[in-house]
């Protein structure tokens, strides 16, 4: 029987063979249901490779900004402390170097004020490039009656210079801190980027260039196995050269541990310190106060060393860690360490894209100091600009933004030592010069700038921190890690 013109085409293309026989028809039928089967395991493949993607945690992205020595540094050594240990174990030794250099040029820093108060030169730290040449006011005090005993320790102490030299040229670009700078204002990321970009780009750094890769060099040449076949006779004699390195200059500071205590011991050294407003003890990087332990051949640095040393952040370096316990364990958490001399700070603006939050790091002792990279600008009003500058930008609208108040430890020591905030910050009036009301009035000053400038109104997160307390920290980070996570699980629609 004929079939109907009506039928449709692809009916009568697969349609069987009018004169199939019952052989023909079984072999059709069974490589049809192969054919289907591999089909169907392609789908299902395709399925479930779609359902992984989608259950796929993306990484928690968060920018650390603030500052130079605000503390970023150290709050991300403390998340790698807190949540990833495995990789806080690995990286511990290589900074043992790295503390050698604070040691070395706090003590440095010491004697070439020493050589200069010995020779009578006059010392004016809050001098602008422009006042240089100025004339000079009359010495106001004395002049310090400095003994023979100064003048050994400066000859016996002066190989140290050597050894910060080498420290120095091992470290690379990070280990040398900015003392100038042509960027006259507080985020240079504001202005309009030009069309080429270039220069954006002169403000970034490769993390080749960056403290992250230096330790890595360091961590890799002092743990590689010394093999001796003929192949890695080069490889393995530079690992000998470094381990052999690093052991001589702590056998050079281990010789000159006495007279670092002397030196730092001096009563009129610190006469001399106090009359030039040095606080070494004050600063990143202090470690003239451990040096019985420090200054040894056998030195291995703890947790809290490491978070307490300093090494200058170049560019922005990301660092990737999956937390292995907390709130968030398996999670890759994504986290951007930032240079934040006025110089770095152009390089801040391609991350605000995309990033979960932002801490942002404002030290509140420094009320009274200048930046190191110029010396006309308050540090607190830098700060102050510098927040109102991330509040009111447009990317960063919806991003959660965490204030961390910190240094609140050095701010009580400030206090205490009868050093008034009104005369430095005028506004503050006459408050009661104590950390309650001290840390009151600066949480109110950038709560009102939050509120003033943010294009919309966004919750005021805010922490007051000493970020070399791993303890305190590890508390603060906890309730910082739920509020971060409950906003990355947000803006991921999965809530």
């Amino acid at each position: 029987m004929g079939r109907s013109l009506d039928e449709d085409p692809l009916t009568l293309a697969i349609a069987p063979p009018a004169d199939e026989t019952y052989e023909q028809r079984q072999i059709r039928e069974a490589a049809e249901a192969e054919a289907k089967r591999i089909s169907d395991e392609i789908d299902e493949q395709i399925r479930k490779e779609r359902e992984l993607e989608r259950k796929k945690k993306k990484p928690v992205k968060l920018l650390l900004l603030g500052q130079s020595e605000s503390g970023k540094t150290a709050t991300l050594k403390n998340f790698q402390l807190t949540y990833a240990r495995k990789e806080w174990s690995e990286e511990r030794a290589a900074w043992r170097a790295v503390i050698f250099l604070n040691l070395v040029r706090n003590v440095n820093e010491i004697l070439a004020h020493l050589s200069s108060e010995m020779s009578d030169l006059p010392y004016h730290p809050d001098d602008s490039q422009e006042d240089l040449h100025g004339p000079r006011p009359a010495r106001a005090l004395p002049r310090l009656k400095f003994t023979e005993q100064h003048r050994l320790l400066r000859m016996r102490l002066g190989p140290l210079s050597n050894v910060q030299h080498t420290l120095e040229q091992k470290l690379g670009t990070a280990s040398l801190e900015l003392h100038s700078t042509s960027v006259n204002t507080a985020a240079p990321f504001e202005q309009p980027a030009p069309s080429n970009r270039r220069a954006l780009q002169e403000f970034s750094i490769n993390s080749s260039n960056g403290w992250k890769s230096a330790l890595d060099k360091f961590r890799t040449l002092r743990t590689a196995p010394a093999r001796t076949d003929q192949a890695t006779n080069g490889s393995a004699s530079l690992v000998r050269k470094v381990k052999d390195s690093e052991e001589d200059i702590a056998d050079v500071i281990g010789s000159c541990r006495e007279d670092i205590k002397a030196l730092w011991d001096d009563d009129i050294v610190r006469e001399m310190l106090n009359r030039r407003k040095i606080r070494l003890e004050d600063a990143p990087g202090f470690f003239i106060n451990d040096t019985d332990r420090v200054a040894n051949r056998d030195y291995q640095p703890t947790d809290d060393d490491v978070i307490r040393a300093r090494l200058r952040t170049l560019g922005v370096q990301e660092y990737r860690f999956i937390f292995d316990h907390g709130r968030t364990m398996g999670q890759e958490w994504r986290l951007y360490d930032v240079g934040g001399t006025r110089s770095s700070r152009g390089a801040w603006y391609p991350y605000f894209d995309d990033v979960d939050a932002i801490i942002f790091l404002a030290p509140i002792s420094p009320f009274d100091e200048k930046l190191a990279e110029d010396r006309r600008v308050n540090r607190l009003e830098d700060s102050y600009l510098l927040w109102r500058s991330v509040c009111s930008c447009k990317l960063l609208a919806r991003t959660q933004v965490i204030l961390f108040l910190n240094k609140c430890d050095l701010l009580q020591a400030k206090l205490q030592r009868g050093v008034r905030i009104r005369d430095s910050v005028p506004s503050f009036g006459d408050r009661k010069n104590d950390l309650p009301t001290a840390t009151r009035y600066f949480q109110q000053h950038f709560k009102e700038i939050s509120r003033n400038h943010s294009p919309v109104q966004r919750p005021f997160y805010v922490h007051l921190t000493s970020v070399i307390d791993t303890r305190s920290t590890a508390v603060t980070l906890g309730a910082v890690e739920e509020s971060i996570l409950r906003e990355h699980l947000r803006r991921a629609d999965l809530m």
